[in-house]
């Protein structure tokens, strides 16, 4: 079995500080520290999350391949489920990604039990792209996502509707994460 991280207290506590740091700073793009050695399909900064948030009692859903989800189950004991709207944590490799309507938002009393979705991208890049507005963005930030659904813009608008319920999203590109917490609006263009 591939290793997790090099050190697993000090590198999960890095990635812990990085993936807070993108979620108090919705957009800005973190750097993570990758682990070692990484099953097929999987990048560092998904991985580094994956390892960093998932346990024996978040039901987490994926498509990676074979190789990841064992990887997966054998560093986080994480129970994995068959179906995205059952998992509280969801790791998306692959080309097609699970409607944000679908997925857990938690519920009117509990919407801090929302799921969150860990989407490997192909890019990310500040400066361009998106505009974001909201908690944690002091006027606007632009953040440019390649690798995504062309309806994302609208599924996103969508989820902030159900605020305070709803989903939120870890961008991961490479070494590279972005979040989009629930309370963030979007826009297309600059």
């Amino acid at each position: 079995m591939k290793t997790g991280f090099t050190d697993p207290v000090l590198d999960a506590q890095a990635g812990f500080r990085a993936l807070m740091q993108a979620m108090a700073r919705p957009g800005r793009v973190q750097q993570v520290i990758p682990p070692p050695e990484l099953p097929a399909g999987l990048e560092a900064a998904a991985a580094a999350t994956i390892l960093t948030l998932a346990d024996a009692e978040t039901p987490l859903w994926t498509d990676a391949g074979e190789e990841a989800r064992a990887w997966i189950t054998f560093h986080t004991g994480a129970p994995l489920v068959a179906e995205p709207a059952s998992a509280m944590l969801l790791l998306n490799t692959g080309a097609t990604m699970p409607a944000l309507a679908t997925l857990h938002a938690g519920e009117d009393e509990t919407p801090q039990d929302g799921a969150t979705l860990i989407r490997q991208v192909t890019g990310l890049a500040e400066g361009s792209g998106w505009r974001l507005t909201g908690p944690g963005i002091e006027r606007e930030h632009h953040l440019a996502v390649m690798g995504v659904p062309g309806d994302f813009p609208a599924q996103w608008r969508a989820n902030a509707a159900r605020f305070p319920r709803g989903v939120d999203v870890v961008l991961c590109a490479g070494g590279r994460l972005a979040a989009l917490p629930r309370s963030v609006a979007l826009r297309e263009g600059g």
